[in-house]
């Protein structure tokens, strides 16, 4: 039995954080915008999972779309694909030491978030279009 109140919650929060970060690429706040991009794909992936009863660990879009598509459901390869661009900008975006010199902010620009948070809203309708399919079950 889907877990309804759980998706919705979870879902709820990845769509905030979707507008959080829409407002952080308005305000200049690029490297803040492309990680939240990732927040909230992350977040409406494990929506789909806590409401389909797993209980998903960790941070990583890719690997909660792997989980997913291990559970039995058809995952496309450009959605894993999106994934693992969000991915890559888990860590870069918050610390100054994933970069030889400067500062997370000096290697993001409004293309990169606005391309980012593209990718992410594409997962969020993938899991939403998921969530409608699964109740026609």
């Amino acid at each position: 039995m889907f877990k309804e109140k759980e998706y919705e919650r979870w879902l709820k929060e990845a769509k905030r954080t979707l507008g959080s970060a829409y407002s952080d690429l308005e305000n200049e706040y690029y490297e803040w915008a492309s990680f939240k991009a990732q927040q909230s794909a992350e977040l409406a992936v494990k929506a789909i999972l806590r409401g389909l009863g797993v209980s998903p660990i960790g941070h990583s879009v890719t690997k909660l779309l792997r989980e997913l598509s291990n559970s039995g459901i058809e995952v496309p390869k450009d959605i894993i694909s999106f994934a693992m661009e969000l991915d890559r900008h888990y860590i870069a975006p918050r610390y100054p030491d994933a970069y030889p010199e400067g500062s997370p902010f000096e290697y993001y620009s409004e293309e990169i978030a606005k391309e980012l948070l593209s990718l992410s809203e594409k997962i969020i309708n993938f899991v939403e279009k998921l969530k409608h399919e699964l109740g026609k079950t």
